[in-house]
């Protein structure tokens, strides 16, 4: 593989080699992580990267776009159909960008935003203060239940009615429930406020019917287009028609130029993907690995957040075995079990050391890994907690670890 890159560039030929085979003997469980397709990894990997295309389709400031909008008009029809959407956008970069784009078309500068806070699951551009969301807008945080640590949908409420935000955000980057949107509706609705949800971790599972869409209920959706969608790195906004212009004018010319034309169509082919009928074996299969492997760490001792979950997500509050997330984290890793530090609600650590490990079984599943593996997998997290300063013991699980994931083909790299 990659013949011109290695003849060109021996030294980054290397490091990508290196990469495809820790990404395929290693125990991939970073929750917003995935395995895109060989159709997919090729959609970008095509001369389409080489248009510019500043606009959009039929409305171009470039020349020579007649095959580029066509590329793009497959990727939204195709979105459109997947989501049941009344407008797409395709061009964000990736998920971040699309948010900004939402603030920009909906709110102006300083205006009250309110959404739930980072250490609590959400996300940095949801109004967190070291992000654009917290440092141009007036943010206001919504918690989970200190006991439950579910969503607390009445002091949400609360806050909202003494607030008043002119937007409100669902969604989260580490809560391992499933979201209830009617609730976000019913308040936007009581204070005047624009209903936004970003599912960027769970669009694979709303596209596959096994979580609920708020597509009929938000006035915009914003997700990225990898995670459990299984597309490239980029970005998508869906939106009623209502707001379709204005979301376009924010997205270009207010906050980008020229799209990446090669990741629209790797958007257009996962669309595709998510629209054939394995795709949501694929999503059920997501969640029931989650749900097994929670069983698994909670008989084991590990203390998850809320309990346990119900999407992709398992949070493990690692002070339950004497230690932080980052030591946790870094020692999985070792042994090929790729995670990430994260916090807990309410967590008495600081951020760059937080208390608690997210696990996200997407990319495992992806690679058809099923539930009945689950109780390993359990058995060697917690092998490598009780042996955190065993380099011996770590290095057994290592192997054992080796030799299960490459029994199994990872897509994109080992099969198509």
């Amino acid at each position: 593989m990659y013949d011109a890159i290695r003849a060109q560039d021996p030294e980054l030929h290397a490091l990508i080699t290196a990469e495809n085979q820790r990404q395929t003997d290693s125990i991939r469980l970073i929750a917003s992580e995935n395995y895109a397709s060989r159709a997919v990894q090729e959609a970008v990997g095509t001369p389409l990267a080489n248009k510019y295309s500043e606009g959009y389709a039929g409305k171009r400031y470039y020349e020579g776009q007649v095959n580029i909008d066509q590329v793009e008009k497959l990727a939204i029809d195709r979105l459109k159909s997947v989501f049941g959407a009344d407008h797409a956008n395709v061009q964000p970069y990736s998920g971040s960008p699309a948010n900004l784009a939402v603030y920009f078309a909906l709110v102006e500068l300083g205006d009250t935003i309110m959404g739930l806070g980072l250490p609590h699951g959400g996300h940095l551009t949801h109004g967190w203060g070291v992000n654009f969301s917290g440092r141009f807008y007036n943010a206001i945080q919504y918690p989970v239940n200190r006991e439950t640590e579910l969503i607390d949908y009445d002091e949400m409420r609360r806050l909202a009615r003494e607030h008043r935000p002119k937007l409100l955000f669902a969604g989260f980057s580490a809560y391992p429930r499933v979201l209830d949107w009617a609730p976000f509706r019913e308040i936007a609705d009581e204070i005047g406020a624009y209903f936004v949800a970003d599912i960027a971790h769970i669009s694979g599972l709303i596209a596959a019917g096994v979580h609920p869409s708020p597509v009929p209920l938000a006035d915009v959706v914003t997700s990225t287009t990898h995670k459990t969608f299984r597309g490239p790195r980029g970005g998508m906004i869906l939106c009623k028609e209502q707001f379709a212009a204005q979301i376009d004018r924010a997205v270009f010319p207010g906050l980008q130029g020229g799209p990446h034309n090669n990741t629209t169509a790797g958007i257009a082919v996962a669309a595709r993907e998510a629209l054939q009928p394995g795709f949501k074996d694929y999503a059920q299969r997501i969640i029931d690995n989650a749900r097994a492997l929670a069983e698994g760490l909670n008989s084991r001792g590990f203390r998850l957040v809320t309990g346990g979950t119900d999407n992709h997500i398992v949070v493990a509050d690692m002070t339950s075995r004497g230690m932080s997330g980052r030591q946790a984290s870094a020692a999985l890793d070792k042994a090929g079990i790729v995670t990430n530090c994260n916090a807990i609600p309410y967590d008495p650590r600081k951020p760059w050391d937080p208390s608690g490990v997210r696990i996200g079984t997407a990319a495992i599943s992806s690679r058809g890994i099923a539930p009945d593996q689950m109780d390993r997998l359990a058995g060697w997290i917690d092998t490598v907690c009780s042996n955190i300063d065993d380099d011996a013991a770590i290095a057994r699980v290592r192997e054992e670890v080796r030799e299960f994931a490459v029994s199994y083909p990872a897509p994109g790299i080992t099969e198509g």
